[in-house]
């Protein structure tokens, strides 16, 4: 799932491409993608992008004076920057893993994609983005607090720490990938509960949160559309690495699966050498 350095460079990427061309066509081809039907799709045409950014791990495509296009791609989703389209022909419905196209005036545009059989895509063409049910249930960007701030809220939730830093209605931005990797960062266990942890801890993982972050969005800026998913595997230390020898220590990345998702984590930096059972069998060690 593309999170906070993903879609920010995502949104970059179209300050730098798209912003200052005008919308020739807004193609749907996958109608359980788009959420809303006022204002329908037919009302950007002729309009300009006019900006680009995001709310947590929303992408938000500002059209016109007032429009929105907001984004949410979820597990499967992503954007995908065409220079020129193929064929002039509108998308028919049911048209592959395309979703919605938008076509520019100079020929080029992009496509909004979602692999597999589980549709979770979601977009929005809103006038007010804050009218996205998930976008007025976020908390502050992470990248936006300070260390008692993130304070405050990481204590707001007494619960363990892996589930609160994904919480987006906690903190917008963190998702899956990067709370395993700021949670191998800072030495904490995934289910260290939150209540108890002390200033020094809240410190640390303050500062591997910002370090975390910001490396990934300065590593993921400036990059193509097509490269990000590379580039953020690429610097991963634990997440999705399980069987491989962990980066600081080498012990072997473990994983526990819980629901329809898992994490990744080093027993020795992390839980003082012992191995977290798998959520599924038994009782969690913390």
């Amino acid at each position: 799932m593309p999170e906070l350095p993903e879609v920010e460079a995502l949104a970059a990427y179209l300050r730098e491409r798209a912003v200052g061309h005008t919308v020739e066509r807004f193609e749907v081809s996958s109608f359980s993608a788009l959420k809303t039907f006022d204002p329908p799709p037919t009302a950007v045409a002729g309009l300009p992008i006019t900006s680009a950014g995001r709310h947590g791990k929303f992408l938000d495509v500002g059209i016109g004076d007032d429009l929105h296009l907001v984004v949410h791609l979820a597990r499967a989703g992503w954007l995908h920057y065409r220079d020129a389209f193929k064929s002039p022909a509108p998308l028919k419905p049911g048209s592959g893993p395309i979703a919605i196209r938008v076509r520019l005036d100079d020929g080029s545009g992009f496509d909004l994609t979602e692999a597999g059989t589980q549709k979770s895509l979601a977009a929005y063409l809103v006038r007010d983005p804050a009218t996205v049910p998930g976008v007025s249930r976020l908390g502050p960007d992470a990248l936006a607090l300070s260390r008692d701030e993130f304070a405050d809220r990481i204590k707001s939730r007494n619960g363990q720490v892996k589930g609160v830093l994904v919480d987006q209605e906690v903190l917008a931005g963190i998702g899956n990938a990067y709370s395993d990797e700021i949670l191998h960062v800072a030495k904490l266990s995934p289910f260290a509960i939150t209540g108890k942890l002390t200033e020094e801890q809240i410190d640390t993982l303050y500062a591997a949160m910002r370090q975390v972050e910001t490396d990934a969005v300065a590593r993921s800026v400036g990059q193509k559309a097509a490269e990000l998913k590379g580039e953020k595997r690429a610097g991963l230390r634990v997440h999705a690495r399980t069987g491989l020898p962990c980066p600081v220590c080498g012990d072997t990345v473990r994983e526990v699966s819980f629901a329809d998702k898992s994490l990744q984590y080093c027993a020795t930096c992390q839980t003082g050498g012992k191995p977290l059972a798998d959520r599924r069998l038994s009782k969690l060690i913390r």
